[in-house]
């Protein structure tokens, strides 16, 4: 029953102009990066960028970059290990929450990859990032096609608000930047509510299929990936 509920496809269209999301899903991929010297440079573009988002999200954004750049980067870097490569419910790829380690992972990561190939996006076979790693999917959605993004953005809805959950709990300093990307989207639907509690209480499936059985075990990456360093307000999800 779970897997029905899951990939329920809300139609609802997003409430926010076009530029506004794209903007914010820009912003959102950036700063859920493994944080490095570069990302740090990149902070007042993004500054920038917020002020002139609704207040809603702006906010958000403007409150997690006063607070990472009150720290130190090798702080803020081993706070990230600790908060998304270690800690599962706050893992940042998104078939992890639908499928856990099973077989099933391998063919929803396809279905990722096959959303990007009809755009035109090809990732390469030695990719340091899985194609459902939420900042792929958001720079994807941002820049190349808005639609096919918030479509895998809301078949896995549930999964992101279970990452909302888990930061609340955590009183995380990267709460403020996963509620931005949770104010472009639509708000839970009572099958999207029955699923996660269903998650909360079970944890994602397993199975013993062995660390190496699949090419989509789970496999925190910690090496950052490279983005666009165009900043602007970006229309109709492409630069």
């Amino acid at each position: 029953m779970r897997s029905l509920l899951w990939k329920r496809h809300r139609r609802a269209a997003a409430q926010l102009p076009d530029d506004v999301v794209a903007a914010t899903w820009q912003s959102v991929s950036l700063l859920l990066e493994y944080p490095d010297a570069e990302t740090l440079q990149r902070f007042p573009a993004v500054r920038a960028v917020s002020a002139q988002l609704p207040p809603e999200i702006g906010t958000l954004l403007s409150a997690y970059l006063d607070d990472a750049m009150s720290v130190p980067l090798a702080d803020l870097q081993a706070d990230y290990v600790d908060t998304f490569d270690v800690t599962r419910k706050c893992s940042l790829h998104l078939t992890y929450f639908s499928s856990g380690d099973t077989r099933r992972r391998g063919v929803e990561l396809v279905e990722f990859k096959q959303a990007y190939r009809r755009a035109g996006v090809q990732l390469a076979d030695d990719s340091s990032e899985l194609p459902d790693f939420l900042p792929v999917l958001l720079e994807f959605g941002a820049f190349t096609d808005r639609d096919a993004a918030w479509k895998l953005l809301n078949d896995h809805r549930v999964g992101l608000e279970l990452l909302h959950r888990a930061l609340v709990r955590r009183g995380s300093r990267w709460l403020p930047v996963v509620a931005a990307l949770r104010a472009t989207l639509p708000s839970l639907g009572g099958d999207d509510e029955r699923a996660l509690a269903e998650l909360i209480a079970s944890g994602p499936p397993s199975e013993d299929v062995g660390i190496d059985s699949s090419p989509y075990s789970l496999d925190p990456r910690l090496n950052p990936r490279p983005v666009p360093v165009d900043l602007g307000m970006p229309t109709n999800g492409v630069s």
